[in-house]
């Protein structure tokens, strides 16, 4: 069966119109013309690429789940016949963020503090005489985490819950991107430099409050966009974590402008040891760059790591 036909059977359609295609980092896309209009499917030969769109796919359910901020509305994930996996979702017209950036700083920091929200709501239901817990739609989260493995770029992330935010960070996000450059690499001086900030993680953390947030997990300017109607993001990678982890890619890479750290800012202020946390954070994503497009990422990894030390 050709791809076209099986898009079509999954899909319910008998118009399947190929329209423009595009070339990702990761995956390429398509668009068509459907029965029930535009549709937009990556597709992705490695064989991992099942998980990979899964993990997708629930992170965009979760942020729609929540009502703030706008995400292409998914529909399936359909494996290939050769191996890898196509994930067909709502196509949206999407131009570069401009005229919505503050909007966008806005919206995510509402979407960092749902989960919070939710907290004390369920705490004021549970103390009003005669309602008990449980009467909101949507459970406030506890632990930091995800219900299902995602991929930042094409690398799977291990989301298992955790009370305890550094040790979360520190195992599932730091050490297992080291230990693939361990495998690939073999580098002494990153395997010295870790050995020594590992322990003085958890003491950057000493005064701050960490209510599990939900993250778009990968907001560099490639994932956002908006249309004439408001902000879009996409592609995201979603987990349950510290609200500032976001902030570390989105501020790499430029393509944010200030109005949109500003407005973020304006409902969630900086908390003490904002901007050596924020090195940390960043570092995390220097070691995913060094894993997915090679050692031209090395030197800003080692640098911050030296940075971290001092």
């Amino acid at each position: 069966m050709t791809m076209e036909k099986i898009l079509k059977a999954e899909l319910n359609t008998n118009l399947l119109k190929a329209l423009g295609s595009w070339g990702g980092c990761i995956s390429q896309g398509q668009t068509y013309e459907t029965d029930r209009g535009r549709v937009f499917v990556k597709i992705n030969h490695k064989p991992q690429a099942r998980k990979m769109f899964e993990g997708e796919m629930a992170s965009l359910e979760a942020i729609q789940k929540t009502n703030i901020v706008r995400v292409p509305q998914p529909i399936k994930v359909i494996d290939l016949p050769g191996g890898g996996a196509m994930f067909a979702m709502e196509y949206l017209k999407m131009k570069h963020l401009n005229k919505y950036s503050s909007k966008l700083g806005e919206q995510i920091a509402e979407l960092h503090l749902h989960n919070q929200k939710l907290g004390e709501k369920l705490r004021t239901e549970a103390s009003t005489i005669g309602k008990g817990a449980g009467h909101s739609e949507a459970q406030f989260v506890d632990k930091f985490g995800f219900h299902t493995a995602t991929c930042c770029g094409y690398i799977p992330q291990v989301n298992e819950w955790q009370s305890d935010w550094p040790s979360f960070f520190i195992r599932h996000r730091l050490q297992a991107q080291l230990d693939l450059i361990e495998r690939d690499y073999g580098d002494r001086e990153a395997r010295e430099l870790w050995s020594q900030l590992k322990p003085k993680i958890p003491e950057m953390f000493c005064d701050v409050e960490i209510v599990p947030a939900l993250l778009h997990g990968d907001l560099w300017a490639g994932n956002v966009a908006e249309d004439d109607s408001g902000p879009i993001i996409f592609d995201p990678a979603c987990f349950y974590g510290h609200s500032e982890f976001e902030l570390a890619i989105a501020g790499m890479f430029g393509g944010f402008s200030s109005s949109f750290f500003s407005a973020y800012h304006s409902k969630i202020p900086k908390a003490p040891g904002f901007d050596k946390r924020n090195k940390l954070y960043q570092l995390f994503n220097y070691i995913n760059h060094w894993n997915h497009f090679g050692t031209g990422y090395r030197g800003s990894t080692l640098n911050m790591m030296r940075k971290l030390l001092k």
